[in-house]
């Protein structure tokens, strides 16, 4: 079974950016994450527990995004990435990474990845 949690617009505030500019004062950067889980077990027992905390997976990923520094959203979108295949139930992720406002005429840049998770060897 293939269901979705959804994280939509989280907002961070983090240097972001190769230009010296953009590594003198945090910017926002905007973040949506899809994780694919199955949410069988969690529909039918209603317990925390039985289902991906995304609680957890916004908590982590804005504590990350606020202190990894990175110069570029595909570096940190990957990052993302794998914060989300750590939370038990994800079997597969989608991270979008945009710095709003980056690009002149431009509402937003940013990259979209799609990561599964692989199995431990």
């Amino acid at each position: 079974m293939e269901d979705q949690v959804i994280i939509r617009d989280l907002v961070a505030r983090g240097i972001l950016g190769v230009n010296d500019w953009e590594r003198d004062q945090p910017q926002e950067i905007l973040i949506n994450i899809m994780l694919t889980t199955d949410i069988t077990r969690a529909a039918e027992t209603d317990r925390i527990e039985d289902c991906v905390n995304y609680r957890t997976v916004a908590k982590n990923v804005l504590e990350h995004a606020e202190k990894a520094a990175r110069f570029t959203v595909e570096a940190l979108a990957e990052d993302i990435a794998r914060i989300c295949l750590q939370q038990a139930g994800v079997k597969r992720v989608r991270v979008r990474v945009e710095k709003p406002h980056a690009v002149r005429f431009a509402e937003s840049v940013g990259v979209e990845i799609e990561r599964p998770r692989v199995p431990a060897p």
